[in-house]
């Protein structure tokens, strides 16, 4: 058998790709990739809580006894609206010219 497909790209690249693409003399885009990358690195152990774990969980209150998914899908869920709502915010900067790809009028 192969070896299984991988999506998941080491923090140290993505981290080296949105550097070379924001103006780093901004603290705020700085801070941006910053949040954004913590939010991966806690998406990922999410993820590997889940996989370890089962996407379903066994309850037992008492008498009863029921399957229900895994807490942690709902949050990782919250985890990945936030890494995408992060993502929508860069302001990239254009590798021709070194300025942002928007202008004001695009805000019109």
């Amino acid at each position: 058998m192969k070896d299984a497909f991988r999506i998941d790209v080491g923090i140290d690249k993505i981290k080296d790709y949105l550097m070379s693409r924001i103006d780093t003399t901004s603290p705020v885009e700085v801070e941006k990739v910053g949040r954004y990358l913590k939010h991966i690195e806690i998406y990922r152990r999410m993820e590997r809580t889940v996989k370890k774990e089962g996407v379903s969980v066994s309850i037992k209150n008492a008498s009863q006894s029921f399957v229900k998914s895994h807490p942690l899908l709902n949050e990782m869920n919250k985890v990945n609206s936030s890494i995408m709502s992060i993502e929508k915010t860069f302001n990239f900067i254009d590798d021709n010219d070194g300025k942002p790809k928007f202008t004001a009028n695009d805000l019109i």
